[in-house]
């Protein structure tokens, strides 16, 4: 007895908008047509731009850290001061109590 051959029937892929040929018999994906590539920029001239602020931006947060090198001496300086300080005004009471100690 001859089994009646279903066709094969087109899913779109939910992510990536791909268009996958399905076998029903042996439920595997017998072609795949990529989605459409999306441009990123309509014209070279807002691609230009994009580029000159993304250079812009690099070069700020080079400076910006660059200066936070510089400055990091004296904020060390500083907390080390302040720690120095604490150290100071609450002195060491000797051993610090356990749990087990108040039994």
């Amino acid at each position: 007895m001859p089994s009646k051959q279903q066709p094969a029937f087109e899913v779109a892929c939910p992510d990536c908008g791909a268009m996958l040929k399905i076998d029903p018999a042996t439920r595997a994906v017998i072609a795949h047509t990529p989605a459409p590539r999306k441009r990123t920029f309509e014209d070279f001239e807002t691609a230009a731009r994009a580029m000159r602020e993304q250079d812009e931006r690099k070069e700020s947060l080079f400076r910006q850290a660059v200066d936070a090198e510089k400055n990091k001496d004296d904020l060390m300086e500083k907390k080390f001061a302040e720690a120095l300080r604490k150290a100071k005004e609450t002195p060491d009471t000797g051993k610090p109590l356990r749990d087990f100690d108040l039994d």
